[in-house]
């Protein structure tokens, strides 16, 4: 299927131009016609409507019958190759469309399966190399081929990751990464359910579904259907308590529909989930119905990231991501080690994937009264301008309703917790090799970074933070979001913390300010 990697130059590419140019599994032929009636529902829903109020029902039929040969097609404009330089893929079918990805830029393969997929023995494969368009069209995806296939060529293509002769020198070093028999580092536990509701999955899943709604013009009827009616007649007969007592219900049943659906989806996306380490890769596969492994090449990784977002933060979980060199964050499960989990879980295989027990408990070095101030200042500005307002109608002679007031107390009180919580969570520590940086509070994270994969360095100053005498150290990197920032640092401090990290950038800064 392939021609080994080793060859290189002239010799390559031309064994690449020999190279056959090879089908998807004929299998597809039955998966994609479903594929595309599927996700084309609504317009098959139109055209029946439109046959049955004319009275030709055959519209319906007609559109089926469209869909299905433009997925018959599809297979059939569908071909890929694997070079000894390139993967390749064409397809097309009303414009031909090539897609070809350097074997040296291929970052993580991810292997997945829907369900009739794996009723197939079908799975899909997609290359990722951190430079990859977000949109879909433009992403490297084998849609699908023979399962039993896939393993042999996912392992291919991560040994094809670096040029030859760097591949070469790397095996004679003796810090090259080992290929040991693989070892379960993590496992998803049923229990890890009960922290789906600490999140906004299920929120998204009824905002998306109130869109629906309202695209199909099916809010009107339901705002106005007679139940609904009834019982907000009903409610204002009653009076006000009524009817906030309907405002509670609804949002209580607004919370129990959210957190049911956060459920669900957590069990159907994260359910049997493990992460398994050889020595060379790390391999993550997750899912009940539809099942997903992505491989990452532990040579390109970088650090992790620990999410603790407020409400699962009180729950005592996090969540956990790898940092790797030419995976974007922006697509989070593409480096995903962990979901939510517990706290102590998601430390432990932090620390074993680091390889440094000491990154799940050293202590944070706080920032200082300064950096202290700037969190009150900034969080608590909106109640006291809310206050100023507030007087000023006063003093004016005009009244001002206790819900202003109370409005304003309710501002202060979160301004003073939120910033609290921001400075508690602020802080950094270098230990050798590493940068480890933790800030945010609705949105905590904690970053650690290999220092070999810091590229550079950005001591930034507002005019704000000049007054306060503190500075943000940011740390530029071709791994992950690409900065990570030290917020709020006192700046006599920020040159000695970029020397720590990386020996003498530091000093050579100093003696050019």
């Amino acid at each position: 299927m392939s021609v080994p990697v080793e060859a290189s130059g002239a010799a390559a590419l031309a064994a690449e131009e020999d190279q056959p140019w090879l089908r998807l599994d004929k299998r597809m032929l039955l998966v994609h016609p479903v594929n595309e009636v599927l996700k084309l529902l609504p317009v098959i829903a139109v055209s029946w409507i439109v046959g049955s109020n004319s009275g030709n029902h055959y519209w319906g039929l007609i559109a089926v019958a469209a869909l299905v040969t433009y997925g018959v097609l599809r297979w059939f404009t569908t071909t890929y190759r694997i070079g000894p330089v390139h993967v390749q893929l064409r397809r097309g079918v009303f414009q031909k469309k090539v897609l070809s990805v350097p074997r040296s830029r291929i970052r993580s393969v991810d292997v997945e399966a829907g369900v009739l997929h794996r009723l197939l023995g079908l799975a899909v494969l997609r290359i990722g190399t951190g430079r990859q368009s977000a949109r879909h069209e433009d992403r490297f995806e084998l849609n699908a081929l023979d399962a039993s296939l896939v393993p042999d060529m996912r392992a291919a293509l991560l040994a094809g990751h670096r040029h030859p002769a760097e591949a070469a020198t790397d095996a004679d070093s003796p810090a090259a990464p080992v290929a040991v028999p693989a070892r379960e580092i993590g496992h998803w536990s049923p229990s890890w359910v009960r922290y789906a509701p600490f999140s906004v999955t299920g929120l998204i899943a009824i905002g998306a579904f109130v869109g629906v709604i309202f695209q199909y013009g099916l809010a009107d009827r339901i705002a106005h259907s007679p139940a609904l009616e009834n019982g907000f007649d009903s409610a204002e007969r009653a009076g006000g308590l009524a009817l906030a007592l309907l405002g509670l219900v609804a949002l209580i049943v607004l919370f129990v529909a959210a957190s049911v659906l956060a459920c669900v989806r957590y069990l159907v996306v994260y359910g049997r989930m493990t992460v398994t380490d050889n020595g060379r890769t790390l391999h993550v596969s997750h899912g009940l119905l539809r099942t997903r492994q992505t491989t990452l090449d532990r040579a390109r990784l970088r650090g992790t990231t620990l999410k603790e977002p407020l409400l699962l933060r009180l729950a005592g979980g996090a969540a956990l991501d790898a940092i790797m060199t030419g995976v974007s964050a922006e697509h989070r499960e593409s480096s995903l080690l962990l979901p939510q989990s517990p706290r102590a879980e998601t430390t432990r295989v932090m620390a074993t994937v680091l390889g440094d027990d000491r990154q799940a408990d050293v202590p944070l070095l706080a920032h200082g009264p300064a950096a202290r101030r700037r969190r009150y200042t900034r969080a608590l500005w909106p109640a006291a301008l809310a206050a100023v307002i507030a007087a000023g109608f006063a003093v004016a002679g005009r009244q001002v309703p206790w819900p202003v007031w109370a409005g304003v107390v309710v501002l202060a009180l979160a301004g003073t917790g939120l910033a609290w919580d921001r400075y508690r969570g602020l802080g950094h520590a270098v230990l050798p090799g590493w940068l480890i940086t933790r800030s945010g509070s609705l949105d905590r994270r904690r970053d650690s970074v290999e220092a070999a994969g810091i590229i550079g360095w950005t001591v930034r100053q507002t005019f704000f933070q000049r007054r306060a005498g503190v500075a943000t150290v940011i740390a530029a990197t071709p791994a992950g979001t690409g900065r990570y920032a030290v917020h709020d640092l006192p700046v006599e401090q920020a040159w000695a913390l970029v020397d720590a990290v990386t020996p003498g950038a530091g000093g050579i800064w100093r003696r050019t300010t």
